[in-house]
């Protein structure tokens, strides 16, 4: 199960346009008049990676337990016996109430971490309920907008250390108990997109996988034009296991400046289209062109879009100067893809199947590292030898405190670093982080984002 999320408040501080604003759709109704909401109301949140259920709740009113008021209350203390965390929300335009003062006495004799939020904190009518929501109790509360988005940050930075690192490791638990067969069950057939310059061999290259014409091929250019998905078992010769494959083969991308035709624009962005539906995706080089600038281009999108990459350069077995072509391919990779280490490359060969398993083995591997995910604990452990290894700087004489990291996400794998003054962290510092993790956690040729994020400091005017 995800962590349950309680929103709770007096009637008409906008705890619905909050529950809205997290699960990313209209589900609860909204209105200026006050106890619209009435029954509690559950749904799916994603906040920065973070992954959890939200329940909306009735408006929090003093009255007796027969009326319609008083049982709604009962509903909503019913659900937070069984939350995780509970985001207060309080009005920061009308200031803490008697109201909200009995709701937080009530919140403290709990036991659920309480996160104080002051909703419609938008410009500076807010700022006199943001100091006194100091006085509730819990901690630095909250500024944020439900309406227009703003605040949303500090939220993630508010829940992640109450429910984000106990749901890693719940992850983490689940996958060493069911590990094969949860392996099947949650990562499925693997995805895999071929992609590249028109004519590099494509559709050759997935008839000789099938063992079949499946695919129009010819000579000429740009025979591909709709994106196909075939499924596909693939025998793995090494362990004798079938696995499950959907190939994507798509239509060859060329330079923007030379695609005129209305018809091959609409296949390019088909072919785009099939990149984000890809788990992994294949960039396939023609071994007589080398490596060319566009093909620079295309692999540049696919990591943006954040799939996992790997090079295949085709028509090896009519390559000339083998050895130095594959050499100065993987150096140009280096040079012109900074921001992905240790691509996987293989020579292979559509006409004859030369390197295909190969590729396909690695293919498997890159989608497990593009799909990991680092317990947390093991990942601070991680955190803090980096740290030792090679401290942050201190420019114009100030500290940069890392405090510690979450990993916010896989698939693509994000990774969020929590601290201050980290406005001030150079990107050559970024990047040795970013290696560092490739090189320690094992996500050699996979993009990977990390996230910087520093407290919200309330008294400033920023």
């Amino acid at each position: 199960m995800k962590p349950q999320v309680i929103i709770i408040g007096r009637p008409n501080v906008g705890k619905s346009t909050l529950f809205n604003r997290l699960v990313g759709k209209k589900l609860a109704l909204v209105d200026d008049q006050p106890g619209v909401t009435r029954d509690r109301r559950m749904g799916d949140a994603t906040l920065a990676g973070l992954e959890f259920t939200v329940i909306d709740t009735a408006g929090w009113e003093d009255e007796d337990p027969e009326t319609l008021p008083g049982r709604m209350r009962k509903q909503t203390e019913v659900s937070v016996e069984g939350a995780d965390a509970a985001l207060f929300v309080i009005d920061a335009r009308a200031g803490v109430t008697p109201l909200d003062e009995e709701i937080a006495r009530w919140l403290r004799t709990q036991d659920v971490p309480v996160v104080a939020v002051a909703n419609k904190a938008e410009g500076r009518a807010g700022d006199a309920g943001l100091f006194e929501a100091f006085a509730l109790g819990f901690g630095e509360p909250v500024a944020l907008s439900a309406e227009h988005g703003e605040g949303v940050a500090d939220l993630f930075d508010a829940l992640w250390p109450l429910i984000g690192a106990a749901e890693a490791e719940r992850e983490a638990a689940e996958r060493a108990g069911e590990e094969a067969d949860a392996e099947e069950t949650e990562q499925g057939p693997l995805k895999l997109a071929i992609v590249g310059r028109p004519n590099a061999g494509k559709s050759t290259l997935i008839n000789r996988m099938l063992g079949e014409d499946r695919l129009l091929t010819g000579p000429e250019a740009g025979i591909t034009r709709d994106s196909i998905a075939v499924d596909w078992s693939w025998t793995d010769l090494t362990t004798g296991e079938d696995r499950p494959i959907r190939l994507i083969d798509t239509a060859g991308m060329r330079k923007r400046a030379q695609v005129v035709d209305k018809l091959e624009r609409m296949s390019v962005a088909d072919a785009k289209r099939a990149v984000d539906f890809a788990e992994v995706v294949v960039l396939l080089l023609d071994a007589t062109r080398g490596l060319e600038h566009q093909d620079l281009k295309i692999a540049a999108h696919v990591i943006e879009e954040g799939r996992a990459l790997m090079v295949a350069i085709n028509k090896w077995d009519i390559a000339e100067n083998a050895s130095s072509l594959f050499n100065g391919i993987k150096a140009a990779l280096e040079d012109g893809l900074s921001q992905v280490k240790g691509l996987p490359v293989f020579a292979v060969s559509a006409r004859t199947g030369k390197g295909i398993d190969q590729m396909l083995k690695a293919a498997f591997e890159l989608r497990e590292a593009w799909s990991k995910r680092v317990p947390t604990a093991a990942l601070n452990r991680w955190f803090d030898d980096a740290l030792e290894a090679n401290p942050p700087p201190a420019p114009k004489g100030k500290r940069i405190k890392l405090r510690y990291i979450t990993q916010a996400g896989t698939r693509p794998p994000r990774f969020v670093v929590f601290g201050t003054r980290l406005d001030m962290l150079p990107a050559s510092y970024e990047r040795y982080l970013v290696n560092s993790i490739r090189a320690a956690l094992g996500f050699e040729g996979v993009p990977v984002r990390v996230v910087l994020k520093s407290p919200k400091n309330p008294f400033s005017k920023a």
